[in-house]
This record gives C-alpha cells, sequence and structure tokens, in this order.
C-alpha cells in the first residue's frame, strides 16, 4: 500500500517538507518494485538510495533543531538513530533472504507507518518551533 502526501504531513518548513516528499516517494518505488517482483538489484539499488537519503534528511532535520535551540532534540534525535537502526536491519534482511512477503509487510509496518506517526507527532512540532522563533 502506497503511502500518499498530504497537508497532514506538512510541518510547515519547505526543506523538510520537501525531504519528506522525496522519502515517501522513494518508499513508494520500493513498495512497487517489491510488488512487481523486480529484482534483487532494482530493490537493492532503492533500499541503499532510501538508506542514504533518510540519514541526510535526518542530519538535516537535527541541524535546523540545534539552529532553533529546540528543546526536543535530544528526543528526536534518538528517534531518528533508533529508525537508522531499524531500518539497517530491514536492509540486512533483504540482502539476506531477499524479497519475503514478510519483508515487505515488515517495511510497510515500519517504514509508513512510522513515518507518519513520526511526522504527524514529532516533527509538526519542530515546524511550529521554528515558525514562532522566525
Amino acid at each position: 500500500m502506497a503511502m500518499q502526501w498530504n497537508n497532514n504531513l506538512s510541518v510547515g518548513v519547505d526543506v523538510i517538507d520537501n525531504q519528506h516528499k522525496g522519502i515517501i516517494s522513494r518508499i513508494n518505488d520500493l513498495l512497487h518494485a517489491m510488488s512487481q517482483g523486480k529484482g534483487k538489484n532494482e530493490v537493492g539499488k532503492v533500499l541503499t538510495f532510501l538508506a542514504d537519503y533518510v540519514v541526510k534528511h535526518f542530519s538535516a532535520e537535527e541541524a535546523l533543531m540545534r539552529k532553533y535551540n529546540f528543546t526536543g532534540y535530544a528526543e528526536q534525535q534518538a528517534e531518528h538513530a533508533q529508525f537508522i537502526k531499524d531500518f539497517s536491519l530491514l536492509k540486512n534482511e533483504f540482502e539476506t533472504r531477499g524479497i519475503t512477503s514478510t519483508l515487505v509487510l515488515q517495511i510497510q509496518r515500519q517504514l509508513c507507518d512510522w513515518l507518519t506517526n513520526h511526522i504527524i507527532n514529532k516533527d509538526k512540532q519542530i515546524g511550529a518551533y521554528i515558525k514562532q522563533c522566525a
């Protein structure tokens, strides 16, 4: 099931919103490639890109939090680190076992659900804080 960007996911900071849109687009590419039975090489490329992109996004987001002295920085940083760890486990499972129905479900749950919940419950706080400071 593909993720859909909507205004409910907007944090109101263009750089963050644009990066979130990019992550959602790549997750959709990943889910599409897996559902279409694309080769391990193609799925692996999307996973590798996504892993790198997420790290860059979290770094950019954390830099904004530091710039504005966001009080929830430590909690956000810990959640980002946990996500990267969990994503690495999914990537390793793919590299070991290939595409399985269990992996597809895990990716949907751990990537799609986590990202949606994180944006709505955590990242929106950053956006509101930055708007208040600016």
